[in-house]
């Protein structure tokens, strides 16, 4: 599998794609006006603390105050408390831990008011950003990411991935961890620490452990609310959390931002740097991806599959709802369960996917195509665990209720991806989906015809619009063309000057028309 990203820097924004072989996965936007990212660290005022909720709101310089919850606080927030006022009086230089006396950690079932109290000076991480009319969700329990590891401030504790199956991996990472973690820290081991060196882990935490000094370094003399340590640009971030030996391609439109990338996989994967190139082009990088159509045709709210099947998509400020169609389609299963196990198969693979490309969080519902045999309903739910699986975001999955929907949750963190993919009516009034879909429904049309055994297909014509028509035909190795080689079909293409854009007609010779 080949595995790319693709940066393209435009005005003050950054954009990131994930590609699979081609295929679109991921989409990340990084805004540089965006103050409140995931992992950014504040020195925060507690404005008030809510005793119903069991939960404070705080100052973080945002237009809504910040939700700090009981349980976000950590159970050291007391000796993170009276760390922070030593350092900010200046009465702590060395900034290691090793001889610090912590404070007693607090009650797992206390109170709030126990805590904290209003004016205090608390030191805050994002964990969840501004969305829709709510203000960032916060923690006290610090925590710095790396490439292998995540080091965790005011902790003795070192866990390891529970994806690390392996037993004695396991126990060699923790005994190695254990051996040079700095006192007063505790340590979580990745996923991508198995295997390792010492050397690289030791670099690894070396670097986050240098992070938590520019951190304390940064106290004493910060204004209160204010950032005083953001996380990693969303490009390093991204190649942090994602990048693997698999990558082969690594492209930017931007001159400056490859040379970044360059040297921050330099760092982590040295034998990997050549994979970054800077992408020169007339053609912007988008486009020459093919991932602009991938964007028209993967966020509207119908989202096409092969076969025919197809999504709806809708969301609600609650929760997310998904509808799997089967289509007008037909195959040669030998009955309606078959079919609907065939469809439903289909639709979980392109449903992972949807999630992980529109960042989709909260409570998601799907409803797939009924079936009434158990072993059919296990099957598509063990599915669909399966290619969830690569999916990063914490998620879980609840087996197919009494009435066949599949519930299930998503870590959200930050706000969905949403594009508007409608344009405007060039024929009247109102929104139309994106002409560049049409391609991809005459294609379906035409597999669906040459599937059909009761429709006629001698001769067939197509219809369409002059522009359309121009493009199908245009080129040596034309879409036509690719058709001829795939279905073994030529296809006659009549430009018709009373059709609208979006208008298209198969006919047979005799004249029928075939409407799909």
């Amino acid at each position: 599998m080949n595995k790319e990203i693709i940066i393209r820097s435009i005005n003050s924004a950054v954009d990131f794609a994930l590609l699979h072989d081609g295929k679109l996965i991921e989409l990340h936007k990084e805004k540089d006006n965006n103050k409140f990212n995931v992992g950014d660290i504040f020195i925060a005022s507690i404005k008030k603390t809510i005793t119903g909720l069991n939960a404070a709101f705080l100052n973080v310089g945002y237009e809504k105050d910040a939700f700090l919850h009981y349980h976000d606080l950590g159970p050291r927030v007391k000796t993170l408390l009276k760390y922070t006022k030593l350092v900010r009086e200046g009465k702590i230089k060395n900034f290691s831990l090793d001889k610090f006396n912590f404070e007693k950690e607090i009650d797992k079932k206390g109170s709030i008011d126990d805590v904290l109290s209003a004016n205090q000076t608390l030191i805050v991480q994002i964990i969840k950003e501004p969305i829709s009319t709510k203000g960032p969700r916060i923690s006290s329990e610090l925590s710095f990411a790396g490439r292998f590891l995540v080091l965790v401030p005011f902790s003795n504790r070192v866990s390891v991935s529970q994806k690390i199956k392996s037993k004695d991996e396991r126990n060699r990472l923790k005994s190695l961890i254990e051996e040079f973690k700095p006192k007063g820290f505790g340590v979580i081991v990745r996923t991508v620490a198995q295997s390792k060196k010492i050397a690289e882990l030791k670099k690894d935490l070396q670097n986050l452990n240098n992070q938590w000094v520019n951190l304390c370094k940064k106290i004493k003399g910060a204004k209160t609310p204010s950032r005083i340590l953001n996380e990693l640009n969303r490009s390093s971030s991204i190649l942090r959390d994602l990048f693997d030996d698999k990558f082969t391609g690594v492209y930017s439109n931007n001159k400056n931002l490859c040379y970044q990338v360059k040297d921050y996989i330099e760092q982590i994967a040295p034998k990997k740097k050549s994979i970054v190139k800077y992408y020169k082009s007339d053609t912007p990088i988008f486009e020459h991806f093919n991932i602009e159509r991938q964007i028209k045709t993967a966020f509207g709210r119908t989202v096409s599959m092969s076969k025919g099947a197809y999504l709806i998509i809708e969301h609600t400020e609650a929760l997310h709802v998904i509808d799997v169609n089967s289509g007008n389609r037909s195959n040669k299963s030998n009955n309606q369960e078959e079919t609907a196990l065939e469809v439903n198969l289909i639709a979980a693979t392109e449903i992972a996917r949807q999630l992980r490309l529109r960042d989709m969080g909260g409570i998601i519902v799907i409803d797939f195509i009924d079936m009434v045999n158990s072993e059919n309903r296990k099957k598509l739910f063990d599915h669909f665990k399966t290619v969830m699986e690569s999916d990063k975001a914490k998620h879980k999955i609840l087996p197919p209720s009494k009435i066949g929907l599949i519930q299930m949750t998503r870590q959200r963190v930050r706000p969905e991806m949403n594009i508007r993919t409608k344009e405007e009516n060039p024929n009247g009034l109102g929104k139309i989906e994106a002409p560049i879909v049409i391609l991809d429904k005459i294609q379906n049309s035409l597999e669906k015809i040459l599937k059909n055994s009761n429709v006629t297909k001698s001769k067939l014509r197509l219809h369409v619009h002059p522009f359309i028509a121009a493009y199908l035909t245009k080129g040596l190795i034309s879409i036509r063309f690719k058709w001829l080689y795939n279905y073994n079909k030529w296809i006659k293409i009549i430009p018709r000057d009373s059709y609208t854009y979006l208008h298209y007609r198969f006919f047979n010779a005799k004249g029928k028309i075939n409407n799909y």
